[in-house]
């Protein structure tokens, strides 16, 4: 007996991937970074740009994964992760840094390799 089984397994995982993507794209340009409205054309500048943009966004996830959010009645979040950790973010830089250096700082440690003991 013959299946398709395994061609409709590629298939999904190939739309979960393009998902992902798409989560990226929405982000870096109307649910968050807008980086349309930069109107840049010069290759160089697009790169280097999207470089930060990338760092940014990663630096959301990392920050957002741990925000509490509302639930929708479908059981999701009512704010998405990268929308939460770019909020909390935008909050810790804008603050005068003797009120938030700590929360600052520990949104950056958000970055460091966890520390294994041996």
């Amino acid at each position: 007996m013959a299946s398709n089984a395994t061609k409709g397994q590629h298939i999904l995982k190939g739309y979960r991937q393009r998902w992902k993507i798409e989560c990226l794209f929405r982000a870096l340009k109307t649910k968050g970074f807008n980086l349309e409205n930069t109107h840049m054309t010069l290759p160089a500048h697009v790169t280097r740009l999207l470089c930060l943009l990338i760092l940014g966004y990663v630096w959301s996830v990392l920050v957002g994964i741990d925000q509490e959010a509302a639930l929708k009645k479908h059981g999701r979040r009512a704010w998405s992760v990268i929308s939460l950790g770019l909020r909390s973010l935008v909050r810790a830089c804008s603050r005068q840094i003797g009120d938030s250096a700590e929360d600052l700082l520990n949104l950056i440690q958000l970055w460091m390799p966890p520390q294994r003991t041996a």
